[in-house]
């Protein structure tokens, strides 16, 4: 039986993970949030598991790092220093990193890629995102993931290409771009589309989230495999074997 770790423990999510590890068969070991002690929790658990916030990162990858035990990071709104720090982490421990835990996704992700790859700038891509009215970050976690994986299998960076907003007159759609939109509004878990768009035709990927529960399985489904693997960064993918 593993003994899991939760960060962000109290929420929705939080609340999610928790009956997904005892679905599992798994032990909790305990939960903190805001204000609580991530070293004591990483010392009474075989991996973590991190759902809380971007600027509560830095000491829960140092709790990990001081411990040596592995972590699943789910936390969404990171920026480049967060990415730095992960990266400084993965010398010391396994870390898994991922905008989306769900399974579906990893999989939706995988085919974005190969599609990408293999139609021309002549397919237009848009990404669209769904959330609940409670969701603080836009693009979510979730769009950019996928919009990372359009631009792999193009072989080009995401930062060069991404369009996130467009209002008044924009001009005519720049070929090779890669376009953002978001929606917030009720409680929608989340909805990803992601289309490609040529003169004629259309090819639409899309995920759709009915509960946090589907983030939750697939969180657990991580921590189970990166236990007593060596240090390095890990993703979903990887978990799937793709």
């Amino acid at each position: 039986m593993t003994r899991i770790g939760i960060i962000g423990s109290a929420g929705r999510m939080g609340n999610a993970l928790q009956a997904a590890v005892a679905a599992a068969g798994h032990e909790f070991a305990g939960g903190i949030d805001k204000g609580g002690d991530p070293l004591a929790l990483a010392q009474s658990s075989d991996v973590l598991v991190d759902f809380s916030a971007p600027g509560a990162l830095e000491f829960n990858l140092d709790a990990a790092i001081h411990t040596g035990v592995p972590i699943v990071i789910g936390t969404t709104g990171l920026e480049e220093r967060h990415h730095w720090l992960i990266d400084s982490a993965a010398v010391s421990i396994p870390v898994l990193q991922t905008g989306n835990t769900s399974l579906g996704v990893t999989l939706l992700s995988h085919l974005v890629r190969e599609a990408a790859s293999r139609l021309g700038e002549d397919w237009d891509i848009e990404i669209v995102e769904t959330h609940h009215r409670m969701k603080v970050d836009a693009p979510s976690g979730t769009a950019l993931l996928l919009g990372e994986a359009a631009a792999k299998g193009r072989g080009v960076h995401l930062a060069d290409e991404a369009v996130r907003g467009r209002d008044g007159i924009t001009g005519a759609r720049k070929a090779g771009t890669i376009g953002f939109a978001a929606l917030r509004g009720g409680s929608v878990a989340g909805d990803h589309s992601v289309h490609f768009l040529a003169d004629n035709e259309r090819l639409t990927f899309s995920h759709l989230a009915e509960n946090r529960g589907i983030f939750a399985k697939g969180a657990i489904r991580a921590a189970e495999w990166i236990i007593g693997k060596a240090p390095g960064r890990y993703t979903m993918p990887e978990v799937l074997g793709l």
